[in-house]
C-alpha cells in the first residue's frame, strides 16, 4: 500500500487540514514531526528536487529566526541556497508546512485544497 510521508507540525493550522483532508478521503499517510526530527541538508536537498523547487520557495521568511538572520535579503541564486538550506536544517521551523512526500517520487506543499485533493488523487492512482 502507497503511504505518503507528511512532514508535520503539530501547532499548525494547515497541517491540521491536510490530516483531516486526507483522512477524510482515507488516505494512508505517516507523520513525521519535522521539528523534532529535522531533515539534514542531503534530505531537504531532495525534497526540494522532487518538489521541483528552490530552497526559497520553501523557506518561511517572516519567522523569528529568519528575521533575525536577514534572511528575506539573501540572495536567490545558485551560489547562496546552500546557505538557505542550512539555514532551515538549524531552523527547521523555517521549512514550509506541510509537505507531503508522495509514494511516486513527487512531493507538494499541502497548504490549498487543491494541492491535498492532487495529493489524494496520485496516491489512489498508485493503489494507495
Amino acid at each position: 500500500m502507497s503511504v505518503m510521508e507528511i512532514w508535520h507540525n503539530p501547532a499548525c493550522s494547515k497541517c491540521a487540514t491536510a490530516r483531516a483532508t486526507l483522512d477524510e478521503a482515507r488516505v494512508p499517510y505517516r507523520l513525521r514531526a519535522y521539528l523534532e526530527q529535522p531533515p539534514s541538508a542531503a534530505e531537504l536537498t531532495e525534497v526540494l528536487r522532487r518538489l521541483g523547487a528552490r530552497a526559497w520557495d520553501i523557506c518561511r521568511t517572516g519567522e523569528p529566526a529568519a528575521v533575525a538572520q536577514g534572511i528575506a535579503d539573501w540572495p536567490r541564486d545558485d551560489a547562496e541556497e546552500p546557505r538557505w538550506i542550512a539555514a532551515m536544517v538549524a531552523h527547521p521551523e523555517l521549512i514550509q508546512r506541510p509537505i507531503l512526500l508522495l509514494d511516486d517520487g513527487g512531493a507538494l506543499v499541502g497548504r490549498t485544497a487543491e494541492a491535498l485533493d492532487l495529493a489524494a488523487r496520485r496516491t489512489a492512482r498508485d493503489g494507495g
